[in-house]
């Protein structure tokens, strides 16, 4: 009888399996109410009084053994299927990686910066919120300026009270001035705030680009030819036109259109039936602002422009809703692909 309880103890040693029916039938078979061990227990009174000691030493090395392994193969088990579900199923492909897509106002933006880097141009930042003196007085915008007038200004209540958000990038040029000396060849791209209701057209937050060139003298020609090139890179259209304007930081002052065309129904939609494109605004700079940032104006002369890149992107993409570009819609902007 030892020795069949031994080979049953052999037998326990060598089984292995991760099944768990396998494991819960073998558990079953030896830890049972009907187990080979309730059953080698039933066999205890029968054996002779010199082998009970030895017999009952073998029943319990089986009921260990068994009790051991069957602990043993359920942790495993255990084990196996926590990794199984914490990961999965690690022979499964992986889920693809959708590719974001650029936001409209990004791409144009790098659009622009690009062409003029081309020509020389390098790109100034500067805080969003400003003082009075970088976003109006040193642009030939003093205190009650009728002028200030043209921009409604979100103003911060702090102490000073002259503490604001930005209303143009203009404020960039004057803190590049202000730390640069001559030749300055610079555009300031950035996100600008104007107090105005939010419609189709305009929006109280929107993006600029403002470039400025300082330099021994500079002409308008040397403006109209920069703005010239921008617009055959960025448009592909060769025909613009300057129209008298006022701007307070630069004299003369010019709006800029580009002829768009007449071709489609859309071109007329757009241009009013004109063929004609308004796109930014430019000038020689004052001379007050020269000298308002340390330049010597008698020496030194330039030209600043500046557009919204807003305004660029609607007419480069055809989006007739200024407001699309801050809702984020997946929808719209998965449309836009880039590799700028």
């Amino acid at each position: 009888m030892i020795d069949k309880i031994k080979e049953h103890i052999s037998k326990v040693e060598g089984f292995s399996s991760d099944n768990p029916s396998e494991i819960e039938a073998f558990r079953i078979e030896y830890l049972g109410k009907k187990g080979f061990l309730n059953q080698f227990f039933a066999e205890f009174k029968n054996v002779p009084n010199e082998e009970k000691k030895d017999f009952g030493q073998a029943i319990n090395t089986l009921k260990n053994a068994a009790t051991e392994k069957v602990t043993l193969l359920k942790e495993s088990l255990e084990g196996k299927q926590e990794e199984k579900g914490k990961y999965g199923d690690l022979t499964r492909p992986s889920e693809p990686i959708q590719i974001g897509s650029r936001h409209p106002i990004s791409i144009v933006k790098n659009q622009i910066i690009e062409i003029f880097s081309n020509i020389g141009f390098n790109v100034s930042e500067g805080p969003e919120i400003e003082d009075d003196w970088h976003n109006f007085t040193a642009l030939n915008l003093p205190e009650y300026h009728p002028a200030r007038d043209m921009q409604d200004t979100f103003f911060i209540q702090t102490d000073p009270s002259d503490i604001l958000l930005r209303t143009h990038t203009s404020s960039v040029q004057v803190r590049y001035m202000e730390e640069n000396k001559p030749p300055i060849r610079t555009i300031s791209p950035g996100r600008v705030f104007r107090n105005e209701a939010i419609s189709a057209r305009s929006h109280c937050i929107f993006h600029q680009v403002e470039g400025l060139y300082i330099d021994k003298d500079v002409s308008f020609a040397d403006l109209k030819q920069t703005l010239l090139y921008f617009t055959k890179q960025l448009f592909g259209k060769s025909k613009i036109r300057l129209r008298p304007s006022y701007f307070p930081f630069t004299e003369p002052s010019a709006e800029v259109d580009i002829y768009w065309g007449l071709e489609t129904e859309t071109d007329y939609r757009i241009t009013k039936g004109t063929g004609w494109l308004e796109i930014m605004g430019c000038g020689m700079v004052d001379p007050n602002v020269l000298k308002n940032c340390g330049i010597d104006p008698t020496e030194y002369s330039g030209f600043a422009f500046g557009m919204g890149i807003e305004r660029i992107a609607m007419l480069l993409y055809q989006i007739g809703d200024i407001r699309m570009f801050y809702e984020n819609d997946v929808r719209f902007l998965k449309q836009f692909k880039s590799a700028l």
